[in-house]
């Protein structure tokens, strides 16, 4: 795939060699080296570099390949820990441990990216993918902060590349389902919706302090590379493998790890978007590390005939009451997201109690059921069409952007406990409280800003 070559040496590998010559980073969207941003790629082989191999990156891998991607390029930070996919995929693969290396070296090589690092260098690897005009499929949350998920759905939009946000549920068709049962007036008007999770504390340490006491890194990670765009800090293991997501500089706590996943639902069933204001309380929150647990209450404006929504969020082990109408043979769950309407209660997708359920049937179908979470995106790589019309996967930027956006909303929320903090999400600002507007986005060190 190899564009405009002239004596052995392409047009993009000259800009490339140039820009490194003037000590700058060049990104070139494909458009400006002869190819349509978004375009389509010239056979039906996507070909896939897959940055972050460990966890769930080695999922994504194999789904992605499953799904009809090709696998040519692997990144990883830690040899060590992607050893399983750079042993399985790297005798057909190039491996790298710097992603602007691997991006710099094999972009004409590639038509997608899939990004399964830590939360605080999605928006940094997906901007740059999306302005050279691949197409991006990234884990959830979208991003670390919420001006950089408004930056990553702009450049989408812009640059015109097929997206998706890692939150398979959204194509399993049950937050449709959820959603048909409501507009069929199934437990009448919702005005109220709790969420609920058990993450962190069984999952993974928070309310800590600073680590302490001096540690090497080992041979197998760069942790210069591993921290990228966050403030440099000594290495400790405290901060990985996974358990990075409870600290503030690299994750996005319980809210980011499972929020834009429970969100899905509530966003689909009653067409939620931007909330008008959020409020959080929590236990001690040191600024360093996400609090053991927290609650987080949503204000969404009415829309059209739907009314206001109140949303609460619980973690690290705190729910809501259990409702009365919940038979008490079936489990009030760790995990669970309670819909509330004038005319009755849904748990988990469905009404309760049970006999209700039944007399009631099966709703109408309404909302649109996606494909294959991953097929849908490789689909939309290859400018492929349904029905007549270009397959755009459903959590596409374009969606989750703006989920993710109303998802971190909650985490700033916990640096001014018990206050209503009212949003405007056009301005991108705290009408009441500016000074928080700071917390919207981060410092990023030197050499690694978006």
């Amino acid at each position: 795939m190899a564009q405009n070559r002239r004596d052995g040496v392409s047009r993009r590998e000259f800009m490339s060699t140039a820009a490194l010559a003037a000590g700058t980073v060049a990104i070139v969207p494909s458009h400006v080296l002869g190819a349509k941003s978004g375009s389509t790629p010239p056979s039906d082989t996507v070909n896939i570099a897959q940055i972050g191999c460990g966890g769930k990156g080695s999922s994504d891998c194999r789904f992605a390949e499953k799904a009809g991607g090709k696998i040519v390029a692997l990144c990883d930070v830690d040899s060590r820990r992607a050893a399983g996919i750079f042993n399985a995929y790297g005798k057909r693969a190039k491996t790298f441990k710097d992603f602007r290396k691997l991006l710099e070296k094999m972009g004409s090589d590639i038509d997608a990216v899939v990004v399964s690092t830590a939360d605080h260098m999605h928006a940094r690897i997906s901007l740059q993918a999306i302005q050279m005009g691949k197409g991006v499929y990234c884990q959830k949350p979208l991003t670390r902060t919420v001006k950089e998920s408004r930056m990553i759905a702009q450049a989408a939009a812009k640059h015109k590349v097929a997206t998706q946000m890692g939150i398979q549920a959204h194509s399993s068709g049950s937050h449709q389902l959820t959603g048909d049962f409501i507009r069929a007036g199934a437990i009448g008007t919702v005005r109220e919706v709790h969420i609920w999770t058990d993450r962190p504390v069984k999952w993974w340490p928070q309310g800590m302090g600073a680590p302490s006491g001096k540690h090497s890194a080992p041979k197998e990670l760069s942790w210069d590379l591993w921290v990228g765009v966050a403030p440099e800090r000594a290495y400790h293991p405290s901060y990985l493998p996974f358990v990075w997501r409870g600290w503030v500089g690299f994750g996005t706590g319980a809210l980011g790890d499972i929020g834009c996943h429970a969100f899905d639902s509530p966003f689909l069933a009653l067409g939620l978007g931007a909330p008008s204001s959020v409020k959080a309380v929590s236990s001690e929150f040191n600024k360093i590390s996400f609090p053991k647990w927290s609650i987080v209450e949503y204000q969404f404006p009415a829309v059209g005939d739907r009314p206001a929504v109140k949303l609460v969020w619980y973690d690290g082990g705190k729910k809501p009451p259990r409702p009365k109408e919940l038979e008490k043979s079936r489990s009030w769950g760790s995990n669970g997201k309670l819909y509330i309407g004038d005319k009755g209660k849904m748990f988990n997708g469905q009404i309760i109690p049970e006999t209700k359920r039944r007399a009631f049937g099966k709703p109408p179908r309404v909302l649109q059921r996606p494909g294959d979470h991953y097929g849908d995106w490789i689909n939309a790589c290859k400018g492929a069409k349904k029905d007549g019309k270009p397959v755009v996967p459903g959590a596409n930027f374009a969606y989750s952007g703006p989920l993710t956006e109303a998802v971190l909303l909650g985490n700033i929320a916990l640096y001014y406990p018990g206050e209503e903090l009212k949003w405007d999400s056009q301005k991108m600002t705290f009408t009441n409280k500016p000074q928080a507007d700071a917390l919207l986005t981060s410092e990023y060190r030197e050499g690694w800003k978006l």
